[in-house]
């Protein structure tokens, strides 16, 4: 089925089974918070890059790590035991945004990145309402990894990381599962699937188990506030 152009008076999407294969379902509107937040509440998320239409994408099968399948491989250990990084949540949510604007994926040629200014602006408005965070990795006072996301209910919605020293994404990604687990999050929407992330335990589910664990989180209450004040800052006191 053809992407839906959506009417920028109203929030409405179709609904995600009607999405292309490649996970396109509808192009147009704009960020507007609430645009934003009814699409995540349904599974649907913008991605698109500069100069084109805003596309938003729901893709199936969805890529997806629950907390109690997470793997911390051998050689990952070792950054844990010896504490290697600190991790903070929230400290540094603009200068994470703008470092993985500067990654460069596959297939974006020289547009760099899909984080585009009005994406930029989007989030950290987002962020400033409570509702986006950020994972910060450190090696002493410089910033050398993170991510950041969306979190509604129970889910937490990956939007994209990066790493300026090794494995300092995953070991972002490994601290803020571990602390969600603890606070009986559901799973971590990963959206596509990336051998990164398989290695973690991440995999893949169809769209029809995704919206039954959508419509499951509908009814779990928003934490609206920076993660500074109830996650936990301190790295694992006990080996992993």
């Amino acid at each position: 089925m053809l992407a839906n152009d959506l009417d920028k008076n109203s929030y409405i999407f179709p609904n995600p089974i009607y999405a292309e294969d490649k996970g396109l379902l509808a192009y147009g509107g704009d960020l507007n918070p609430s645009r934003i937040m009814t699409a995540y509440l349904n599974g649907i998320f913008p991605w698109y890059n500069p100069g084109d239409p805003i596309l938003w994408w729901s893709p199936d099968p969805r890529f997806v790590l629950l907390p109690k399948d997470l793997k911390v491989s051998k050689s990952m250990r070792p950054y844990f035991n010896q504490k290697k990084y600190n991790v903070t949540f929230d400290t540094a949510f603009e200068q994470v945004i703008d470092n993985c604007a500067k990654v460069k994926r596959a297939g974006q040629g020289d547009l760099g990145t899909w984080i585009t200014d009005e994406m930029r602006a989007a989030y950290i408005g987002l962020h400033k309402s409570g509702l986006a965070h950020s994972v910060d990795v450190w090696k002493g006072d410089e910033l050398v990894g993170g991510l950041y996301g969306i979190a509604l209910g129970k889910i937490f919605f990956g939007e994209s990381m990066f790493a300026l020293a090794p494995n300092a994404s995953k070991f972002g990604f490994i601290s803020l599962v571990k602390r969600l687990g603890e606070l009986n999050y559901e799973l971590v929407d990963c959206q596509q699937e990336t051998g990164h992330l398989g290695s973690l335990g991440a995999k893949a589910i169809s769209l029809v188990e995704f919206q039954v664990v959508l419509g499951r989180n509908a009814g779990e209450g928003t934490h609206l506030g920076n993660w500074k004040d109830i996650l936990n800052t301190e790295l694992p006191k006990k080996n992993i």
